[in-house]
């Protein structure tokens, strides 16, 4: 179940993560105004990331490779329950989700639309099979990060501008981890 029937707010927010208002997502994402964002991360029990090919409905990136799911804490959500949210609305599943590091960035997209976000990372570790919505997913995959790393080096168009600045960032907490 998506929230596609309402008018969707992000949380804005200062460089330090204060919040300073809120703001319809199209129009955050137009005048490039910094918000909050959320970043997940599936790894299975044989090491595979999840990735999955966003939907080609999406407002932006539709096409795309990218994590698990991604998206925005609503109004008075916290970043964990967003994170918990996308990914049982997007993917289908449910995992035990852990925050390992929050960036920030900036960067111009297509439809002439602006990412400005502070954006938390988490991480997670299922075996379960995604049931994703096909709203959301045109296609999904579990890829080791060898492969992952060297078919973003080989074709970088095929992925989302974010995935491609944290991926590696993700791949050294996993190596820290074990």
């Amino acid at each position: 179940m998506t929230n596609n029937n309402k008018i969707e707010k992000v949380i804005l927010v200062d460089q330090n993560d204060k919040v300073v208002g809120e703001m319809e997502k199209m129009e955050a994402h137009l005048k490039g105004i910094l918000h909050r964002a959320i970043s997940v991360f599936i790894i299975n029990s044989k090491g595979e990331w999840l990735i999955h090919q966003r939907a080609l409905n999406k407002y932006h990136s539709n096409g795309l490779w990218t994590n698990t799911c991604c998206s925005h804490p609503y109004p008075n959500e916290t970043s964990f329950d967003a994170a918990n949210r996308r990914l049982m609305q997007e993917m289908g599943m449910q995992a035990s989700l852990q925050e390992i590091f929050d960036f920030t960035y900036k960067e111009d997209l297509d439809n002439q639309l602006t990412e400005h976000e502070l954006d938390r990372v988490f991480i997670g570790f299922s075996d379960d099979k995604p049931q994703p919505d096909a709203n959301e997913v045109l296609s999904w995959k579990y890829i080791t990060y060898e492969e992952l790393k060297e078919d973003i080096e080989n074709n970088p168009e095929r992925y989302t501008v974010w995935f491609k600045k944290i991926y590696e960032r993700v791949e050294e907490h996993l190596k820290v981890k074990n």
